[in-house]
């Protein structure tokens, strides 16, 4: 007869699963009680609007929870998915609940190491461990050395230490508890029956689900980035709530990125000795050799800025331009009113690299998307220029806060306020992308007239997003074109006419410098090159009181557009990039990229270069594009340029020199 009982298998399944959660709990209550340590060690002096906002600070501590439940689900998943198999049978021996505490002790205790090690990490980079301690290990004497040598480095060692002992103990105690109680639980047929079966793999598989769920962080369509963690102006609290397991590992991901590789198109020293006699840039000790100070001008009072970032806006597109179609009278109208430059082109092909190169004036490096990095990198730019003067810098997008990881790396480098789809109305999100052009349009408005009220100059972005599949039509609006990617540009053009016009009754429009610009273009057209023009040439104009009309066609990209808003300013700084003031300076030719692809173009000629390959193709532009032979002098000049530019900037970011003052005595940093 058998001894069996129906609920047998439901109790040692309730065991199990409460030994896990609290091995789960108590994981989330070590990694707390490790940023504690973070929080108050870190040394840093809060500024007098933040030292007794206790709320604010606070909120950093609950996105710590958000990050640490994701390391604790990860770390949860395996031992979960085989404890529920073994429930399944009915088989849970204190041998399992053992060979767990050994797995989570081993796992964990490089965990709580990595987390004593941020503390220090952190006190002297002033950002989260991430995979550059990697590089440490070519060195395994040096470092050993060196951490063993630093007394100041002894109470975090010994903090892991004490953890990871502690933390071993727990869970043998806890291991050898759940173990006993499913012992001591009567083991009945083995097969158990099949209602207590079936409530173990159901409430199994909800666990599971719950688990990868909490991998994933979030319910978007982007899973969880340490963008997430960004929340307020203060560089301190936004990167508290990072947990440096999920960093580093991120990081290291990020290392491996296709793309994310460092470009070697020539020697660095020849590279940076060939860009500063094209630039003329004499260096600045401390900063870099490509640095110079720029003196500012007299100046009445301080202009507003507005840049609109135009999605996909290839100069092929407008009238302006020979499209002969009519799609964009507004904008056409909007150019010959205004300072707009003819030979324009984008530094890359993706909207992260015309944000980057734009707003601080380092070329895009071919697949490279230098703002998604785990370790936000810090720059010098037109936000941290202008907010060293005053000004109140937002950026308004239209999709998610942490698309690209624009959250983070914008909070970073100098943006007070970022406006993103979780600010906007459900009703309004049109696509996976967010929110239509013409209603980001109407947030911003009274956004800037709030601002303008307050008394402070502000520089506002606005990056649209309509011209980019899935395309939108919205109704009520009627275009021309019976083509829907035709009929898009109509209503991007239409979105930014309207916003103008209204922009224009404004008491702040008079005293505001417009800016527009295509993040980057789109085929258009037969594609006459490996390298269709249409991709990189885009438009570019300042429209503003007191700004003289007219087209001026020397070469230029947008790592000029900073340095040149900046000399209408007035704005004295200094300028530590690759963008010259086009009111000022005269590019003889522009350099851009395309993925795997470098290209470099002037009036007559057109070099691109394959650096995987090592191919390259060469045409004479005059009126047609013929080829033509790569020995010509003039094509070795346009490759030299590019190649110097490129090669220039990586080594700029590569020596960590892309600030605008010695690091550690950067203005805002403690």
């Amino acid at each position: 007869m058998s001894n069996y009982r129906p609920h047998t298998q439901l109790r040692k399944s309730a065991t199990a699963l409460a030994y896990l959660l609290s091995v789960h709990i108590l994981a989330l209550l070590f990694f707390f009680l490790f940023r504690l340590a973070f929080f108050f060690t870190a040394g840093y002096e809060f500024p007098p609007d933040v030292r007794q906002e206790y709320l604010l600070q606070a909120r950093s501590f609950l996105y710590g929870l958000w990050f640490d439940n994701v390391i604790a689900c990860y770390l949860l998943l395996v031992p979960l998915a085989v404890f529920w198999i073994s429930a399944l049978f009915n088989w849970l021996p204190c041998a399992l609940f053992r060979a767990a505490a050994v797995f989570y002790s081993v796992l964990y205790g490089v965990c709580f190491f990595i987390a004593a090690a941020n503390i220090p990490y952190f006190a002297y980079f002033f950002k989260v461990i991430n995979s550059s301690i990697f590089n440490w290990f070519e060195y395994g004497t040096t470092t050993a050395g060196m951490v063993l040598e630093e007394s100041s480095y002894y109470p975090y060692l010994l903090l892991a230490v004490a953890a990871t002992g502690l933390w071993g103990w727990v869970m043998w105690k806890l291991a050898g508890a759940a173990g006993r109680r499913c012992q001591r639980a009567e083991a009945g047929e083995a097969r158990g029956d099949w209602a207590s079966r079936s409530a173990v793999f159901l409430v199994g598989a909800a666990c599971i689900g719950l688990c990868v769920f909490g991998i994933r962080g979030r319910r978007g369509y982007n899973p969880i980035k340490v963008s997430q963690a960004y929340y307020c102006e203060d560089p301190f609290l936004n990167q508290v709530g990072i947990n440096p397991v999920f960093n580093l590992l991120n990081s290291a991901l990020d290392d491996r990125r296709a793309g994310h590789q460092w470009i070697e198109l020539m020697a660095e020293e020849e590279a940076v000795e060939q860009a500063r006699q094209w630039l003329g840039r004499p260096g600045v000790e401390g900063i870099s050799p490509l640095a110079r100070r720029v003196e500012g001008a007299p100046r009445s009072g301080r202009k507003n800025v507005v840049i609109v970032f135009m999605e996909s806006m290839s100069a092929r597109l407008m009238d302006s331009f020979g499209a002969g179609k009519g799609l964009t009278p507004c904008l056409d109208s909007l150019y010959a009113r205004s300072l707009s430059f003819s030979n324009c082109y984008s530094a890359g092909i993706h909207t992260n690299h015309g944000l980057y190169s734009t707003l601080y004036s380092f070329p895009a490096i071919m697949k490279r998307n230098a703002m998604k990095d785990s370790s936000v990198r810090r720059y010098s730019g037109l936000p941290t220029v202008l907010g060293r003067e005053g000004y109140r810098n937002m950026f308004f997008m239209t999709h998610e806060l942490q698309y690209d990881n624009m959250n983070a790396f914008f909070r970073t480098n100098g943006f007070d306020e970022i406006y993103s789809q979780e600010d906007y109305p459900k009703e309004k999100v049109a696509n996976h992308f967010g929110v239509q052009d013409d209603y980001l349009f109407e947030y911003a408005l009274p956004v800037l007239r709030q601002k303008w009220d307050s008394g402070q100059p502000f520089l506002a972005v606005l990056l649209t997003i309509s011209n980019h599949p899935p395309y939108v039509i919205p109704e009520g609006f009627h275009p021309r074109s019976t083509r829907k990617e035709e009929q898009i540009v109509e209503y991007a053009d239409w979105a930014i006419g309207r916003f103008m016009r209204q922009a224009s009754q404004e008491p702040w429009f008079d005293e505001t410098v417009f800016a527009f610009v295509g993040d980057h273009g789109k085929l258009v057209g037969t594609p006459e090159s490996e390298l269709p023009e249409s991709y990189n040439h885009i438009p570019f104009f300042i429209h503003g009181q007191g700004i003289r009309a007219e087209v001026r066609d020397g070469f230029c990209g947008q790592v000029d557009v900073a340095p040149t808003l900046l000399g209408l300013l007035g704005v004295g700084y200094v300028q530590n990039n690759l963008g010259v003031d086009l009111l000022r300076e005269q590019r003889p030719c522009m350099y851009y990229t395309a993925d795997d692809l470098v290209a470099a173009r002037d009036s007559a000629r057109l070099y691109i270069y394959n650096p995987e390959t090592k191919v390259e193709h060469c045409y004479r532009t005059d009126s047609t594009y013929t080829p033509a032979r790569p020995d010509d002098p003039a094509f070795a000049r346009l490759k030299g340029y590019a190649f110097s530019m490129l090669q220039s900037a990586e080594y700029l970011v590569r020596q960590d020199m892309t600030l605008d003052s010695p690091r550690g005595t950067e203005p805002g940093r403690p």
